[in-house]
């Protein structure tokens, strides 16, 4: 083969695996479209179950987007401040400013749902154990066992929300 022949072979090898190959980066390959599909991670509230499971990835995830749409516009949630001996309360706003330092201010939040203790007949109150796990870094971790003590209603799209919260936990 002389010089020719030889570079238009070579031309004709590097067009095609052009063709073929040119938009394949093999350090930047494409984009899993699955890898960020929540549809199973986060429940439309359509029934008690999903209201915990949003609850629970809210945390995990510190998405106070998904957290905010767990209350209702009235919420209300009540702990005891034992070293005042009395109970505490606040609304939906004040709610979202506490969880959202919450989540700004912790390096990992580990909820773990345990077993439904009471509930009434039509769900509208359930008592249900937690394990909390707050991580604000690696030598300062809390630890938070107790129950939550929730009334829900739904609206007026059928979703699960919110309304009352009743911290019965040992922090």
């Amino acid at each position: 083969m002389n010089l020719k022949e030889n570079f238009i072979k070579y031309c004709f090898i590097t067009g095609i695996t052009v063709l073929l190959f040119g938009c394949v980066n093999p350090f930047a390959p494409k984009l899993d479209e699955n890898a960020g599909n929540t549809e199973n991670l986060i429940s439309d509230q359509s029934d008690v179950e999903g209201v915990f499971r949003n609850f629970q990835y809210a945390y995990t995830f510190s998405d106070t987007l998904i957290y905010g749409q767990l209350l209702s516009p009235d919420f209300t949630f009540i702990y005891r401040d034992y070293e005042k001996g009395i109970d505490v309360s606040w609304g939906r706003e004040e709610e979202m400013k506490v969880s959202d330092g919450l989540f700004e201010n912790t390096q990992r939040l580990d909820l773990v749902w345990n077993k439904i203790l009471a509930t009434t007949e039509d769900s509208t109150n359930i008592v249900r154990s937690f394990n909390l796990t707050i991580t604000f870094n690696p030598t300062d971790i809390v630890f938070v066992d107790g129950r939550v003590n929730l009334d829900l209603k739904k609206n007026e799209n059928g979703k699960w929300k919110i309304t009352r919260w009743v911290d019965e936990s040992n922090f």
